[in-house]
């Protein structure tokens, strides 16, 4: 088992339904950016980030998780997503995670506003 299996596993549950509840924040009424999105929701990596926010909040309240606990996991795996974006933008990479990237497929000024989007 890979560690981050081991890693997840007292956390599986909450992990599902904060990837619910992150694609559901993800999601726009605005056809383009809801593609783009869908898209980066898709190709997501490891989530480390969040699984640290629901392994300590687990520890430090009894166990429990509560909603403002997803909304911190989510907030940081935004603001997280939002840098890579920019990122392939500043480095020109065309590929990420082991597909192109935003500004690959959509160009530089749609990556640039979409990792804005992301950050607000």
């Amino acid at each position: 088992m890979k560690i981050t299996e081991q890693i997840k596993q007292p956390i599986a549950y909450e992990m599902d339904l904060f990837e619910q509840k992150f694609q559901l924040a993800m999601s726009s009424k605005v056809a383009l950016l809801n593609r783009i999105t869908h898209y980066i929701v898709n190709r997501k990596g490891k989530q480390m980030r969040p699984m640290f926010v629901f392994l300590v909040a687990k520890m430090l309240n009894n166990g429990e998780v509560s909603e403002r606990t997803y909304r911190g996991a989510s907030v940081i795996e935004l603001i997280h997503t939002a840098t890579l974006v920019h990122d392939d933008v500043v480095d020109d990479s065309n590929r990420r995670r082991g597909f192109f990237s935003i500004n690959a497929l959509w160009k530089n000024k749609i990556a640039v506003l979409i990792g804005d989007y992301l950050l607000s």
